[in-house]
């Protein structure tokens, strides 16, 4: 059964590590990610940004037991489980799916998680146009006809990141 943990981020390693200590070996958490390169006063950064923030997905066979749940509230690194996670299985296994089904080679999600709307205006995250807004004007297979400010132009569709606005 899968649950939403609220975790603190420099304390994931001593959270997994106490997760091993009480559950053993048969546990999995699964925390989504996007890799970016920016464009830094002249200089490129690759950033890396949790999709959920401070919150991940941990699955276990015994997590609808509240005894293993109560066992788990004092490891350090956890903050706290999210609640209503047991009558929310189907609605996360279909985020984890989306997730998994939209990363790379290498574990990070890509462009495809985004689900992209003509007419709808989103914000670069990478590449040279870095932090700039544009509209959708036309969506092809594998590229995207876009209006950067009075400047109509095709971008490929994988090659940089944006969020909707």
């Amino acid at each position: 059964m899968w649950t939403i943990i609220k975790f603190d981020k420099r304390e994931l390693k001593s959270l997994t590590k106490g997760f091993k200590e009480k559950l053993g070996d048969d546990f999995t958490i699964y925390n989504p990610k996007f890799f970016f390169k920016k464009y830094t006063n002249n200089k490129l950064t690759y950033k890396e940004f949790n999709l959920l923030g401070g919150y991940l997905f941990c699955f276990h066979k015994n997590f609808k037991n509240q005894e293993v749940i109560n066992n788990l509230k004092f490891t350090r690194g956890l903050k706290y489980f999210l609640t209503g996670y047991i009558q929310s299985q189907e609605e996360i296994k279909k985020f984890i799916k989306k997730c998994k089904d939209s990363e790379s080679k290498e574990g990070y999600l890509t462009q495809n998680f985004f689900e992209l709307c003509i007419n709808s205006k989103y914000q670069f995250t990478s590449g040279p146009f870095t932090e700039m807004i544009f509209k959708i004007i036309d969506l092809q297979k594998n590229k995207i006809n876009i209006l950067l400010g009075d400047i109509k132009t095709t971008i490929k569709k994988n090659k940089f990141l944006f969020y909707p606005i």
